[in-house]
């Protein structure tokens, strides 16, 4: 019975490594984040590193991730993580979506919620675990860029607006 079970559980596994979700390479950079803004070297380098592997289109795969179920697990990151925030098509948003993210970065830096730490589990993008100093470049950078938007556009431009739904039935 044992010996079933286990055959059944190699099949599994064999069979499951030929259904691959579609990777995210498509690298496109029409509204990348840098068209618009200034990113310093420091911050771009950071970027790189930490952050666009989930919040751009273009990941570097690591070479475990063409085993099945850690590339589902992957896939989920990414999607998840794009969803959140892409820094690829971040300049295609209204401004109040760009501030807004703006500011969400600024929080997920100091809460220690970026990188995500399934990311950095057991040194795998050891890279990533940010330093102090690379958490203050990029909040600073966040904040500059936050500074910009207040100074170049109106201020109700740089509020988030929820799609008001019916009114209540009564």
């Amino acid at each position: 019975m044992g010996k079933k079970i286990l055959l059944g559980l190699g099949a599994i596994l064999v069979v499951i490594q030929f259904i691959r979700p579609e990777k995210n390479l498509s690298d496109d950079r029409t509204y990348d984040v840098s068209t618009k803004y200034a990113v310093p070297q420091d911050v771009k380098s950071i970027l790189q590193v930490a952050c666009n592997d989930c919040h751009s289109n273009k990941t570097e795969y690591p070479w475990y991730s063409n085993i099945q179920p850690v590339a589902w697990f992957l896939d989920h990151h990414v999607t998840d993580g794009k969803r959140h925030l892409n820094f690829s098509n971040f300049t295609s948003r209204p401004i109040a979506y760009q501030n807004h993210k703006f500011e969400e970065t600024i929080e997920m830096i100091k809460e220690g919620e970026m990188p995500l730490p399934s990311y950095t589990y057991l040194g795998l993008h050891s890279g990533a675990k940010l330093t102090e100093e690379q958490k203050q470049s990029l909040i600073s950078w966040a904040e500059t860029n936050m500074a910009f938007l207040k100074a170049s556009n109106p201020a109700d431009s740089l509020i988030m607006r929820r799609p008001q739904g019916p009114p209540p039935r009564n």
